[in-house]
């Protein structure tokens, strides 16, 4: 059962397709029932994957003033679930069914300062923000993070509009970030708003709390498809419900769940909300939170998870490390 905010759905037509950055479109639609979206706004959108309709989300970068032009920016995943390969085949004209704006990430407006963080495709939850907080004159940075400027969405467009206020980390260049350098100057008056990598952020709200920093003040929006972990297939079992369902890499447990008949409650499927917990009761495996609902110490009891975003993986999950893994299976207790 889905629990949410009240969406609109309505045709939308692409307009406009257009390679900004490696593996970066940016794709604008011009909708039915337009609506302006305000800064850290989300569209909806229903994608085909394997013949079925698949509801995905992404953040839009900008909007025109009356809403009759929406658009966002879709990074083509190496490990993508298929929506984004969906969409790096979408074509000017085509015809798709698109939420109005929904909202999860406000900016507040009337800050002392703010600190505006985006890693990599990050950018597209941020830069609207930028562009407002310009406007209003504000004081704000804006800091850009990512692996080479060729992957680096809207950095030209950015580096122009925000001079000095842009900070540019490039892996590449030789310029990561440190992020004890970045939340030196950041005091109680500071809000940060930040969209990137879990890893990216998990290390900034690890820093923010050691410096114990206003924790209402440290905002953000997350990836679904950002773990600890490439994503890997594992069963689930639902004992009550007689379920056993194979989680495929490119499916989240969620929607396996769904796909098998369970009545599964959920929100944001962002690991943000926490309305799709399930309680697990057997473990073989690593859980890879890829939350930001629970604390740090609520992830290390392994006794719940989001099952939006987190998965299961077997001890020699990670890539790196070049080993097979034996299948994780982990048995939980559905609402």
């Amino acid at each position: 059962m889905a629990v949410s905010q009240t969406q609109v759905w309505q045709s939308a037509i692409v307009v406009e397709v257009s390679e900004i950055a490696r593996d970066i479109k940016r794709i604008v639609f011009a909708p039915e029932l337009p609506v302006k979206a305000e800064p850290g706004s989300h569209i909806d959108l229903l994608v085909q994957i394997d013949g079925e309709d698949v509801q995905r989300s992404y953040s839009v970068v900008d909007s025109s003033e009356d809403g009759s032009r929406i658009a966002i920016s879709v990074f083509k995943a190496p490990l993508s679930r298929g929506g984004s390969e969906f969409m790096h085949t979408v074509s000017v004209g085509d015809s798709m069914r698109i939420t109005q704006p929904l909202q999860n990430f406000p900016l507040r407006v009337g800050a002392q300062k703010y600190v505006l963080l985006a890693g990599g495709i990050g950018v597209t939850a941020i830069a609207n923000m930028a562009r407002v907080l310009k406007r209003l004159k504000a004081d704000y940075n804006l800091v850009f993070v990512g692996r080479s400027r060729e992957a680096m969405a809207y950095f030209a467009e950015l580096e122009a509009e925000h001079g000095e206020r842009l900070q540019a980390h490039i892996d590449d260049e030789g310029t990561s970030l440190k992020i004890p350098e970045l939340l030196s100057d950041v005091d109680q008056d500071t809000e940060l708003y930040m969209c990137g990598p879990i890893r990216l952020m998990d290390a900034v709200r690890r820093t923010w709390i050691e410096r114990e920093l206003d924790l209402p003040n440290l905002r953000y929006e997350t990836f679904g498809n950002s773990g600890w972990f490439d994503p890997q297939e594992f069963l689930v079992r639902v004992p009550k419900l007689g379920l056993e369902v194979v989680v495929p890499p490119d499916r989240s447990m969620l929607e396996a769940l769904e796909d098998a008949g369970a009545d599964m409650m959920f929100d944001c499927r962002k690991g943000e909300c926490g309305l799709c917990e399930v309680r697990i009761t057997e473990l073989t495996g690593v859980i890879d939170h890829r939350d930001v609902f629970y604390s740090e110490r609520q992830q290390r009891l392994n006794q719940k998870m989001n099952c939006c975003v987190s998965r299961v993986v077997g001890v020699a999950g990670k890539a790196s490390e070049g080993a097979s893994a034996q299948r994780a299976v982990v048995t939980i207790e559905a609402h």
